[in-house]
């Protein structure tokens, strides 16, 4: 029976070792272990944080788009639009709005929002430690506050609509392919998603994840890639970048070249995804 399944996780971009495979969980064992995930805090999370520019980026800032801050970069009139969810730095990171403008680039209309209101999370203050950021700024109210946004692009005219989510930002992603609220969705070095948001997808998803992740490791990124593979109504890629940790496609060393590459090479594919489903 022929498959709708995209493509394979590629073998040159599979993290594996010869003397020690990566092992798939059986589904059962995956959702046993989700309710440990959803409360696992990694410092991956927040390793290389970035120095926020409020005037980063080709494009501009304004007060309000569906209701929120956001930036905004690309053509106006363009019939396709991208969400960028940001990770917990929010949209003033410079590399985003640097991913945001290429995107643009290739035709499309892009908005970052500012889910996180002018607070996002600073690892320097110690009075307010992760947990509570978090606590504070729960994933699902990417979700909530996407939707005035897309509310929005389709009132200026655009047709299809495209969402990528990095790190907290793919539960937002993921949530709005679950709701068919997009027609695309792209999840970078994903926090806290679970096998049973993966089976609830209704859209072409692309899940590009890192060989060095412990909020999403590799044995996890491949069960989606078997649950998405069960669903022929499901177009998808699943890839795993070798030599890369959670963080790597927004949060690179820009002095680092083999990071930068890495990056550019998870850019190449989003924007490939996005060419393919909503063009």
């Amino acid at each position: 029976m022929p498959t709708s399944y995209d493509s394979p996780i590629f073998p040159s971009c599979v993290a594996s070792s010869s003397s020690h495979p990566a092992r798939l969980l059986p589904v059962a064992s995956v959702r046993k272990d989700k309710t440990r995930r959803r409360e696992m805090t990694t410092p991956q999370c927040c390793a290389n944080p970035p120095a926020l520019d409020t005037a980063g980026g080709e494009g501009k800032v304004v007060d309000s788009f569906g209701g929120l801050t956001a930036y905004v970069a690309g053509v106006v009139d363009s019939k396709a639009a991208v969400v960028l969810i940001s990770d917990i730095f929010g949209f003033e990171a410079p590399n985003l709005r640097k991913i945001a403008d290429r995107v643009a680039s290739s035709g499309y209309f892009v908005v970052v929002p500012d889910f996180f209101h002018g607070d996002p999370y600073v690892p320097e203050n110690a009075d307010r430690p992760i947990q509570v950021w978090r606590n504070e700024h729960p994933q699902a109210q990417a979700f909530e506050e996407a939707k005035p946004v897309i509310a929005a692009l389709k009132e200026q005219g655009v047709s299809s609509v495209g969402a990528a989510g990095y790190c907290w930002g793919a539960k937002g992603a993921v949530d709005l392919a679950k709701a068919r609220e997009i027609h695309a969705a792209v999840l970078l070095h994903p926090s806290r998603i679970t096998v049973d948001d993966i089976e609830e997808v209704k859209c072409p998803i692309a899940i590009l994840g890192a060989e060095v992740d412990h909020v999403s490791p590799p044995e996890l990124i491949k069960q989606f890639e078997q649950v998405l593979s069960s669903n022929s109504g499901i177009n998808h890629l699943v890839k795993i970048f070798p030599g890369v940790a959670h963080g790597w496609a927004v949060r690179y060393n820009n002095d680092d070249a083999s990071a930068v590459k890495s990056a550019g090479e998870a850019l190449v594919d989003m924007t490939d995804w996005f060419n393919k489903y909503l063009k």
